[in-house]
């Protein structure tokens, strides 16, 4: 087969290829999602490269009925090998509609359908539009045009036979909590051995986001940002609202340490002039079950916060002074009310870490019985990780209320390291390179970001080697283990740099997310080809 007769090779074979991969509905947490895993094996199973060589396709349980896929393409001359990455899962699509919903896993379909409803989208959805220079549908931008794009270079390198090992990565569930790609790492180290695979990149293909509203920039990231959950459950004193100080509630002591952590800039990190968002509240749950007079004694919230830089440990000490002080302000204020009401106040509040919980509630119970109220809530199907950790929480310490009234503080899933390969000159020098031929051949500008903004799969490899600081994570996270885990002892070892380079979209997440076409089916195909030709002549040599 030469260069000519391959599938997916020109900008219309690359366009049906993705229509047909978005048109697999897989939704997280959906049927379509178990599924895909299967069509994409039938999918790489038409290139004759695989159909000699099925052996090297595999499945990674991802829990759940989901599997991971990996597909490698050996070239035979080499160990040095390439890992492109990508996701198959899409967000929901409530948001299209019952009149266009049916139409959203349809890209050609879709976009047609938007022009006879103009007037109902964004300004700048319908100079897209009427340009005719995007394609509009889920997953179209984020991110099976990625995935495409890695079709298209395994199918090229097994015709023509490049001096180089690709090993193709797709995997479900990134929306919500990279359950495929954390079940992922495990292969990708098991695979390294079996084939004697050297890995010299790790090369994502998540989109170009916008870095602001209506940013019209191109951009390649060197990294990508970390996310993580410290998370609090508030336990008061329960009491009846006629007698409001004879206890706490926690929704009291929840407003200051929300107060105190949103916004907070003593979270925020700056790195290579770039800076992480400020923390904000993402959950606040009242734990108390059904309505009535009495007080509500027990909640929770989860925080958000970015990183660049920061371990888990290094969060947790900045979240439990942030606590300690905000707590301070509250005992403040309650025993000032207290005084001009003359009466007694409660006691202060304590505050520990959910490590610090565990350890008291395992001398005070029993370590069996401690056991049994955490299996408990973890064969409740109908939780997820984050209810999980507030729950197991709150029972250990419904078990141990001389420590109340108390903030417990623990870490609630998912957790993405920040990852970032800004200063490894082979990621310099591929940076460059794809500037270059945008520049030269498309007359397009591309900007290096350091950190990709949407969160992306990256986050699971290249761990840093000497880094011991996740262990604050492992003894804080109440769920840790079979419910949620991240396996960072195998992402360490997995030391090669990240990079990513996808296609230019806009919206994503939004009912007008859309892709465009020259950069999907045009521009970034050929910078890949190039940036990997580029690593053939060391091979060589």
């Amino acid at each position: 087969m030469g260069v000519g007769e391959l599938m997916w090779n020109r900008p219309e074979q690359l366009e049906d290829l993705l229509c047909e991969l978005v048109s697999w509905d897989s939704r997280t947490g959906t049927a379509g999602e178990i599924e895909f895993s299967t069509r994409i094996v039938k999918k790489l199973l038409e290139l004759p490269y695989f159909q000699e060589n099925s052996s090297y396709i595999h499945f990674h349980d991802a829990g759940k009925g989901r599997n991971a896929v990996t597909a490698l393409y050996s070239s035979g001359v080499t160990r040095k090998t390439i890992v492109l990455i990508s996701h198959f899962d899409t967000v929901h699509t409530e948001e299209f509609g019952a009149g266009l919903e049916d139409l959203a896993f349809l890209p050609k379909q879709l976009t047609e359908e938007l022009k006879s409803r103009m007037e109902e989208l964004p300004e700048d959805a319908q100079e897209d539009l009427a340009s005719d220079e995007y394609l509009f549908g889920r997953g179209t931008m984020d991110m099976k045009m990625g995935l495409a794009l890695h079709l298209h270079l395994l199918e090229r390198a097994s015709v023509e036979k490049w001096p180089i090992n690709l090993l193709l990565l797709t995997v479900p569930d990134e929306e919500v909590n990279s359950s495929g790609m954390r079940a992922a790492v495990k292969g990708l180290v098991e695979l390294r051995e079996e084939y004697q695979l050297e890995y010299e990149l790790f090369l994502n293909g998540e989109p170009s986001f916008s870095q602001k509203p209506q940013d019209p920039n191109y951009y390649i990231y060197s990294g990508t940002i970390g996310k993580i959950m410290p998370s609090a459950l508030f336990y008061g004193r329960e009491t009846h609202a006629g007698e409001p100080l004879s206890g706490m509630t926690s929704h009291y002591m929840a407003s200051y340490l929300t107060k105190a952590m949103e916004f907070n800039a003593d979270f925020v990190e700056e790195a290579y002039g770039e800076r992480t968002p400020l923390p904000v509240c993402l959950q606040q749950l009242d734990l108390k079950e059904d309505y009535s007079t009495q007080t509500s004694h027990h909640s929770a919230a989860l925080y958000n916060v970015f990183v660049m830089r920061q371990n888990a440990d290094g969060i947790m000490k900045i979240f439990k002074d942030t606590v300690v002080r905000a707590m301070a302000e509250c005992e403040r204020d309650y025993s000032a009310v207290c005084e001009r009401e003359g009466v007694e106040p409660i006691g202060d509040i304590n505050v520990l870490e959910y490590r610090e919980l565990l350890a008291y509630a395992n001398d005070k119970i029993g370590e069996e019985e401690v056991q049994v109220i955490i299996e408990d809530v973890m064969a409740d199907e109908t939780l997820d990780e984050r209810k999980m950790s507030m729950l197991i929480s709150d029972r250990l310490l419904l078990h141990c209320q001389d420590l109340t009234p108390a903030v417990v503080l623990f870490y609630a899933p998912p957790y993405y390291p920040a990852i970032n390969s800004s200063n490894n000159e082979l990621v310099q020098e591929k940076i460059a390179l794809a500037q270059k031929v945008l520049r030269e051949q498309f007359q397009v500008e591309a900007k290096q970001v350091h950190y990709f903004n949407g969160i992306s799969d990256l986050s699971y490899v290249n761990y840093d080697a000497e880094d011991s600081g996740w262990q604050s994570y492992q003894h804080n996270t109440p769920v840790w283990g079979e419910i949620y885990s991240i396996p960072f002892t195998d992402m360490q070892q997995l030391q090669a740099p990240v990079l990513n380079i996808g296609p230019f979209g806009k919206d994503a997440h939004k009912l007008t997310e859309r892709l465009h076409k020259k950069s999907a089916f045009l521009y970034t195909p050929h910078v890949l080809t190039k940036v990997i030709e580029s690593m053939f002549v060391s091979i060589k040599a």
